[in-house]
């Protein structure tokens, strides 16, 4: 039997929920003794409920105010690489059957049963981000039991991101092991895309948008595209590949759009590819001015509403994009909006989006809904898990 430090759920907390899948503890539904604020973060624990019957082995940050994260619901289970390369076992087997080369998100966090960490295949390179204490206290057993079940022989630490703020831990991003002799090419939706997992946003690629990337792809065809917050070229290039006459992708990033280029070329679509770096916001209004118009816009800005407190302000964003956006789409066209924002729920992502169309003097049909794909998996208790929402219009000729 291991021996296990034990925390004990406060009466009113909700044990229900945690029973029924919710994943977290919060500090305020934590009996937070002495002991408890003692334990090291990253430290495994038995979560009790206040009737000191056994919950699950949980791991424990009490810096956080995501104080514990149910690792197991077996009060017995031993977390160790095995049972680690168990979790990343079963992810893979779900993305070799959804998947048909080695470029997705292979760990999703809570959703595939191992809390905070992130990890993104590029083949034979993988970039995880551990964003828990407990995946940056053993990050060592997550690349044994990486390599072991996958076999990639690269491996990126991305210890990035706000996430890692919130969990008090440190900046860093470095190669562990292998090589990288420069941006990895990956094929995707009949482009080629160049992902940066040294010095890219994120992991260096977007994989969630994949589906919506293609359905945008099959309103491209002899189309005038316009991609705004393009990163890497993520609608545009996909766009291209399915037939666009012309893709202007617009991003902050110098770069982001110097990554696009490459991929166009490696595409062998560079003659119908252009770039344009600058706020976006003002690249909007300067194509206004300038009598540009599309067949296809579409929209994929950072989160505005990362957490409930910049909700509305960040739905204000969505609909000033969706106002500035509308105007350059050619009557009969389309326009794309995204969210990554988890605190923006689809109704009023959708509505915010409605709203600046509005407010643009034109009329919307909502012709698709769009989300991540199914290398993101949601859990179903937690709202965090199901962030990405994409809405697409016909606007009016």
């Amino acid at each position: 039997m291991q021996e296990l430090p034990v925390i004990r759920l406060m009466p009113k907390a909700e044990a229900r929920a945690i029973r029924h899948g919710f994943p977290w503890v919060f500090a305020n539904e934590l009996v937070t003794d002495r002991r408890t604020r003692a334990l090291a973060p990253g430290t495994f624990a038995i979560l009790e409920d206040a009737d000191r019957r056994p919950m699950g082995v949980v791991t424990v940050n009490p810096a956080s105010k995501i104080i514990a994260r149910m690792m197991d619901r077996n009060p017995d289970s031993v977390i160790d690489a095995d049972w680690i390369a168990t979790r990343l076992g079963r992810a893979l087997a779900h993305r070799a059957r959804t998947h048909d080369a080695p470029f997705y998100r292979l760990i999703h966090a809570e959703a595939d049963g191992l809390p905070g960490v992130v990890i993104d295949r590029f083949g034979d390179a993988a970039v995880i981000q551990p964003n828990a204490a407990w995946a940056e206290t053993h990050f060592d057993l997550l690349v044994e039991a990486l390599q072991a079940v996958t076999g990639v022989t690269t491996i990126v630490k991305n210890g990035s991101g706000r996430a890692r703020v919130l969990e008090g831990l440190t900046e860093e991003t470095a190669l562990h092991s292998g090589t990288l002799s420069g941006p990895v090419p990956v094929p995707m939706n009949g482009a080629t895309y160049m992902a940066d997992l040294l010095g890219g946003q994120k992991t260096g690629l977007f994989f969630d948008q994949r589906p919506n990337h293609a359905f945008a792809a099959g309103l491209a065809k002899d189309a005038r595209v316009l991609d705004v917050f393009s990163h890497v070229g993520g609608f545009s290039l996909a766009a291209l590949a399915a037939g666009a006459t012309s893709a202007l992708a617009v991003d902050s990033s110098a770069p982001a759009l110097e990554l696009a280029q490459q991929g166009a070329e490696a595409s062998r679509t560079a003659a119908r590819f252009a770039t344009r770096q600058g706020d976006a916001f003002a690249v909007l209004e300067a194509l206004a001015s300038e009598g540009a118009t599309f067949d296809l816009v579409v929209c994929d800005p950072p989160a505005f509403a990362p957490n409930k407190e910049a909700l509305a302000a960040g739905l204000r964003a969505y609909e000033r994009v969706a106002k500035l956006a509308a105007p350059l789409v050619a009557p009969g066209g389309y326009l794309g909006l995204c969210s990554c924002s988890h605190a923006a729920d689809l109704t009023s992502f959708r509505n915010a989006c409605a709203r600046g169309i509005g407010r643009a003097g034109q009329r919307g049909q909502l012709i698709h809904t769009g989300f991540a794909g199914p290398d993101h998996p949601q859990l179903p208790q937690l709202a965090e898990s199901g962030y990405l929402k994409a809405v697409f219009f016909r606007l009016a000729e």
